[in-house]
């Protein structure tokens, strides 16, 4: 017959009250630890949101993001983004933990499974250095806030529009509607064209024997009229401004505006601008650069 191994339900109570006890209490903090993390980070999320619209409450420009709800949604997915991460993270780290704790309790030698781990660990960066080198890149991008969707950003490969944001690549859609596909570590430098406020530099060349001092002051009133403009003022950030004269040569001179705009209005601005000072040009007649069809004269 065979031997029973609790002779007695003290032997038994005592077994209960080892091990399987200890393996229970390992599941049971593992699951209240991942549940206090969770709550820890939907806190911070939260929190972050908050701070990304009190912050925005500052100065003109950033109430004007508030109002139209870009930046705050911005700040949103970024923090939903790095709630993610953080949660994929704690997820893997406190049950790994809990995994091992109860090998050992079943009396599994932990030594050589460490060991394996640690080879194959070494094995897996050396054979997926690239994908190793996005993620890491992508966790910093998104930390760091260097761009988000909907964002127009320079990759030095590609320029266009942010459409989507993972840790792996960047999905990029440019002026003619290529969609890019850009592993995260694969980019060098990013130049954000969407980031609080742009400028847009407008060039006016009229004849080069007009007088500044008489062309100048016309420009002044279109810029005041833009900035006045209902329809247009919500575009800007401030007024824009008269630079004055750029250039003198060919028989051309240049003078230039400056308008600070919102991010996105840096295109559109300047065929604004450029369409009113031709009607106020044109109606005081400055005449524009003279162009010789025979070419420079011959002496």
């Amino acid at each position: 017959m065979q031997r029973m191994p609790f002779t007695t339900w003290d032997d038994f109570a005592t077994w209960l009250l080892g091990p399987p006890l200890r393996i229970v209490l390992v599941i049971v903090l593992a699951l209240v630890a991942r549940w206090l993390v969770f709550r820890a980070i939907a806190g911070v999320e939260a929190t972050m949101v908050a701070r990304a619209e009190e912050h925005q409450r500052g100065t003109v420009d950033r109430m004007l993001s508030v109002a139209t709800g870009a930046e705050v949604e911005r700040r949103r997915q970024r923090s939903l983004t790095l709630g993610s991460l953080l949660r994929n993270i704690t997820v893997i780290v406190i049950f790994t933990v809990a995994f091992l704790t109860v090998l050992a309790e079943f009396g599994v030698s932990l030594a050589p499974l460490l060991a394996s781990a640690g080879i194959g660990g070494i094995a897996l960066g050396f054979g997926a250095q690239a994908l190793v080198k996005d993620f890491l890149s992508g966790i910093f991008m998104i930390i760091e806030d260097q761009y988000g969707v909907g964002d127009v950003i320079d990759t030095g490969e590609a320029v266009g529009t942010v459409e989507e944001v993972t840790l792996r690549v960047t999905r990029l859609r440019d002026a003619s509607g290529v969609v890019w596909f850009i592993r995260n570590g694969e980019i060098i430098r990013i130049g954000n064209k969407s980031q609080g406020w742009a400028v847009a530099t407008i060039d006016i060349p009229v004849a080069y024997d007009e007088d500044p001092a008489r062309v100048i002051p016309l420009l002044n009133r279109v810029v005041e009229d833009v900035w006045d403009d209902p329809e247009h003022q919500d575009k800007l950030v401030e007024q824009p401004s008269v630079a004055g004269v750029e250039s003198v040569s060919g028989g051309v001179m240049t003078l230039r505006i400056f308008a600070k705009c919102q991010p996105g209005e840096q295109w559109g601005m300047p065929r604004v601008i450029r369409q009113r000072v031709k009607a106020v040009l044109d109606e005081e007649g400055v005449r524009g650069p003279q162009i010789n069809p025979y070419g420079p004269s011959q002496t």
